[in-house]
C-alpha cells in the first residue's frame, strides 16, 4: 500500500513553486564549475543544434549551456520562474534563448527536434513515463537526454563531502530549521495545493522503457567550500517547494522572522559553510 502522502497520489497544480521564483537564483546551491566541459567532452558538443531544457526554472542550466548551442529552449509551467530566466539571460548577454510557458506533459508542444533534452531537479515532478516517451521523439540524430543532479538534492552527499574537512562556519542547522517548517505547516511535506511525503527513484528504469539504453553516470568533480549568509539560507527556503512563500499565507512575516533569529542564534556570526559534493551527469542514448 503506499504511504499516506506519498508521490503516488500527489497531483500537480500550478502553484507549486508559486512565489519561489525570486529567490531561487540566490538560494540554490550551485552546480560544479565543469558540467558544460563535462557534456561537452561526453557528447561532442560543437556549437551546432539546439537544447531543450525541462523545467528549466530560471533557466540555472540553459544559460550555462547556452554557448554550446545554436538554440536554447527552456520550457516551465510557472510564469515567474520563466520571467527569471528571461530577466537573467538578458543580463548575461544571452540572445539564443527563448523560455517557453508548458508542462513537460505537453511535449513534444510543437517545439521541434533537439541535438540535447536536460532535465534538472526537475523530472521527479513529472509524469515520468509519458516525458521521457515524448523527448524520445524529439532527439535529432546523435542526440542525447542528460539529467543533471541538483547539489542540495543529495543530502547524504553533502554531508559526506562536509565531513571530509574543517569548514570555516557551523553547518546549517537543518533539523532546527525542520522543526520550525512543521511548526507552521504540520509533519506533512506540501507541495503545491497537496501533500508530497516521498519522491521518486527509478530514472534509469523509465528511460530504457521509452526507448533508450542504460545511462552512462559521468562525475563532475566539485568539493568547493562555500559560506552561505542568513540572507542565502532564508532564499533557498523560500526557493523550495516545500516551504515556498505561497504556503505561509498572512505568516510569511512571522515564518522568516524566526527563521532569521534561529539562524542568528546558530551562528553569531551570520555565516554557515557547506562542501559541495561532485555532481553527476546521467545520459541516456537511444536505443
Amino acid at each position: 500500500m503506499a504511504e499516506r502522502g506519498g508521490w503516488e497520489q500527489w497531483e500537480w497544480d500550478d502553484s507549486l513553486f508559486a512565489g519561489a521564483a525570486k529567490y531561487y537564483e540566490e538560494g540554490r546551491l550551485p552546480y560544479a564549475p565543469g558540467v558544460a566541459d563535462a557534456l561537452t567532452h561526453s557528447l561532442g558538443l560543437d556549437g551546432r543544434g539546439r537544447l531543450l531544457d525541462v523545467g528549466c526554472g530560471p533557466g540555472t542550466i540553459a544559460r550555462r549551456l547556452a554557448p554550446l548551442f545554436e538554440e536554447v529552449v527552456g520550457v516551465d509551467p510557472d510564469p515567474g520562474m520563466l520571467a527569471e530566466a528571461a530577466r537573467l539571460g538578458a543580463a548575461e548577454g544571452i540572445a539564443n534563448a527563448t523560455w517557453a510557458l508548458e508542462r513537460a506533459e505537453a511535449l513534444p508542444a510543437g517545439l521541434g527536434l533537439f541535438r540535447l533534452v536536460t532535465f534538472a531537479a526537475s523530472f521527479h515532478w513529472m509524469d515520468r513515463d509519458r516525458v521521457a516517451r515524448a523527448v524520445r521523439t524529439m532527439l535529432t540524430s546523435g542526440g542525447a537526454v542528460v539529467q543533471v543532479d541538483a547539489p542540495g538534492y543529495r543530502a547524504d552527499a553533502l554531508l559526506a563531502a562536509t565531513a571530509q574537512g574543517q569548514l570555516r562556519y557551523p553547518l546549517p542547522p537543518d533539523a532546527a530549521i525542520e522543526e520550525l517548517r512543521r511548526r507552521y505547516l504540520g509533519p506533512d511535506r506540501r507541495a503545491g495545493q497537496g501533500i508530497r511525503n516521498t519522491s521518486l527513484s527509478g530514472e534509469d528504469n523509465v528511460f530504457q522503457a521509452a526507448g533508450f539504453m542504460p545511462a552512462q553516470t559521468v562525475v563532475v568533480p566539485d568539493g568547493r567550500n562555500i559560506d552561505l549568509s542568513i540572507d542565502r539560507i532564508v532564499a533557498e527556503r523560500f526557493s523550495s517547494s516545500g516551504t515556498a512563500p505561497h504556503l505561509f499565507g498572512d505568516h510569511i512575516g512571522e515564518f522568516e522572522r524566526d527563521l532569521r533569529a534561529l539562524l542568528a542564534k546558530a551562528s553569531p556570526s551570520g555565516q554557515f559553510s557547506v562542501r559541495l559534493p561532485d555532481n553527476l551527469l546521467r545520459i541516456w542514448l537511444p536505443s
